[in-house]
C-alpha cells in the first residue's frame, strides 16, 4: 500500500510540472506578444511565477492560479512590470505598468 501511495504522490508531482511547464510557455507566448502589439521590448525572454494557489473557473471547477511576472521597456533605458495571471490554461488578467506610447 506504501508503494501504491508512492506512486501516486509521485505521479501527481508530475503532473504538476508538466502542466506547470505548459502554463509558464504559454504565460512567456503571452508576454511577448502583448509587448510586440505594443512596441514594447519584452525583457530578458522570462517569466517568473510568483503566486500559485487554487481559484474556482467559471464553472465552478477548482483549478490552479498563477501569477507570472515579467519586464518590458518602452524607452529602451527603463525597466517596467508586467504580470499575467492564469487559471488553468486560460488567461484571467494581463497587466502592463504605464508605460509610454510611441
Amino acid at each position: 500500500m506504501a508503494e501504491l501511495s508512492t506512486l501516486l504522490i509521485l505521479a501527481a508531482l508530475v503532473w504538476l510540472w508538466f502542466d506547470s511547464m505548459r502554463a509558464r510557455e504559454r504565460a512567456l507566448a503571452l508576454g511577448k506578444r502583448a509587448c510586440a502589439r505594443d512596441g514594447l521590448m519584452f525583457l530578458d525572454e522570462t517569466v517568473e511565477c510568483v503566486a500559485l494557489g487554487f481559484a474556482r473557473d467559471d464553472y465552478g471547477r477548482l483549478a490552479l492560479r498563477r501569477t507570472y511576472q515579467f519586464e518590458f521597456s518602452d524607452t529602451g533605458n527603463n525597466r517596467r512590470s508586467g504580470s499575467i495571471v492564469m487559471l488553468g490554461g486560460q488567461v484571467e488578467s494581463l497587466y502592463t505598468e504605464p508605460h509610454l506610447m510611441l
